[in-house]
């Protein structure tokens, strides 16, 4: 047993409905220990897309001049594109019994520390800016101070963090009937009060750069779940449809994503002059019983989006190196998400910092990359317990491929920060780093391992070409290389 297991390790849930704390950290599920159906791969990835940030994507297909049903084809494609990624990568879970960042170990060895370190810094910021919301609604809703509701919402997104699993597949499958029902209400009254006749203000190349910026930006709020995918599934019997796997975390991301999505591309008129607010989607809705509705909605969706972000940055800093038990993680990203809140919700800070965020979103696609690569090599036979193993390898090779992946993508990016010469120059404002990006890794990567391990194998034939001395002597070199 890896000497690391005592923290990795842990009190692992045994069924569906079992309320026990999990202690378990990013080692490896048992086999004995694998247990859930289907169904809870829509649930979980269903309720945490029904969130403010969703509507107000809607509304940025408008701002960019696409009209109506040009901005819905862009958000359907979009979203689709985007969670691509995140359905490959969840149908990992059953096979492995490991977390998304735990498992890049296997690729990164050492430099698990920069992804490692940087998404969990991101889970704490989104659970920031996505607490804004939160908080607000609850302050509109019941009427205490926002620091009051913050707390009410970092309290209830902790409580699941903290338990674990079990807890975060129950909650987000309750969330997807009552907020279901919520938004199908609200639903229906957009319907009576939108504008579904938009035309497109943008003509020729500035019309098709704008189509694939929105195709980008509809694919990017749902491809920063890929760096969380296999967590969500890796308490499954190994024998769990990948096919299945795959179609129900397309379609919960999809469904929701693109729901929302729509009804704020039909309410865009009125958020325009810039009231994207959680009291602004009240005031759309004419307050009342439908107005209170929906701030219960955005509470209930930023509890069920933070959580997941509170469960997956517990794995993300251990995946870095850091010996800490994952309760306890969950609680520090809480924590610290309670003081960046309040600091963002005090100035003009939010909308600068989610600009932040969303350029570094950049780096997802490349690393997605460079685990596929890996995972492809190897037919998906993975030395998993190598992930909580005391002698990680330098993992060089993975972080140039990461880094080269990123800078390929920077000339082909449009965000509010920057633009770069080839979007400006050749597509007309439209962005396509992340399939740059992607692309860039995966051959990089591709690349360094196929000439390191040809290298490796030339030096194994020498070995035992120089006789048996060598050949006994059981070169931990040749056996690595060669089982590489």
């Amino acid at each position: 047993m890896p000497a690391d297991e005592g923290i990795y390790g842990g009190r692992m849930p045994t069924r569906e409905g079992d309320r026990s704390l999990e202690m378990h950290g990013m080692a490896p599920i048992p086999i004995e220990n694998r247990y859930g159906g289907l169904h809870r791969i829509f649930t979980v990835w269903f309720s945490p897309n029904l969130v403010p940030a969703a509507f107000f994507i809607g509304v940025v297909a408008i701002s960019l001049g696409l009209g109506f049903w040009l901005g819905l084809v862009a958000i359907v494609v979009g979203t689709i594109l985007g969670a691509q990624l995140v359905s490959i990568l969840c149908t990992w879970g059953p096979r492995t019994g490991v977390a998304q960042l735990p498992l890049a170990r296997l690729q990164f060895g050492k430099t698990i520390l920069v992804p490692g370190l940087l998404m969990w810094l991101s889970t704490i910021a989104w659970d920031a800016l996505n607490g804004i919301f939160g908080a607000e609604a609850v302050h509109l809703l019941i009427h205490v101070p926002f620091w009051i509701g913050l707390l009410i919402v970092l309290a209830m997104q902790g409580v699941l963090g903290i338990f674990g699993y079990e807890f975060m597949h129950q909650f987000e499958k309750w969330g997807s009937i009552v907020l279901g029902l919520m938004f199908v209400a609200i639903t229906v009254k957009i319907a009576q009060i939108g504008d579904f006749h938009a035309t497109a203000t943008v003509h020729g190349g500035d019309k098709a750069g704008m189509f694939i910026l929105m195709v980008t930006i509809a694919a990017s709020f749902v491809i920063a779940w890929a760096a969380y995918a296999s967590e969500y599934s890796r308490y499954m019997k190994p024998g769990t449809s990948r096919p299945g796997i795959y179609w129900m975390t397309l379609a919960g991301n999809t469904l929701a994503s693109v729901w929302l999505e729509i009804l704020g591309l039909a309410a865009a008129s009125f958020f325009l002059s810039g009231n994207e607010t959680s009291g602004g989607i009240q005031h759309l809705l004419g307050g009342g019983v439908l107005g209170g509705l929906a701030l219960v909605a955005i509470w209930i969706g930023t509890v069920a989006v933070n959580a997941m972000n509170d469960y997956s940055g517990s794995f993300a800093l251990q995946a870095a190196g850091f010996r800490i038990r994952r309760p306890i993680v969950a609680v520090v990203v809480t924590v610290v998400a309670f003081f960046l809140t309040l600091w963002l919700n005090t100035g003009t800070f939010a909308t600068k910092f989610e600009n932040v965020l969303l350029f570094i979103t950049y780096w997802i696609p490349p690393f997605a990359a460079i685990q596929m690569v890996d995972w492809w090599r190897k037919r998906g036979h993975m030395n998993v317990h190598d992930v909580i193993g005391a002698a990680l390898k330098p993992g060089w090779d993975a972080l140039i491929a990461l880094l080269v992946g990123f800078g390929a993508a920077v000339p082909f990016m449009d965000t509010s920060l920057y633009e770069g010469p080839a979007s400006s120059k050749w597509l007309d404002g439209g962005d396509i780093a992340f399939a740059v990006g992607f692309v860039v890794a995966l051959v990089v990567y591709g690349c360094i391992r196929r000439v390191a391990t040809g290298t490796t194998r030339d030096s194994v034939s020498k070995d035992q070409d120089a006789g048996p001395s060598l050949a006994a002597s059981g070169s931990p070199m040749g056996i690595t290389g060669a089982s590489d």
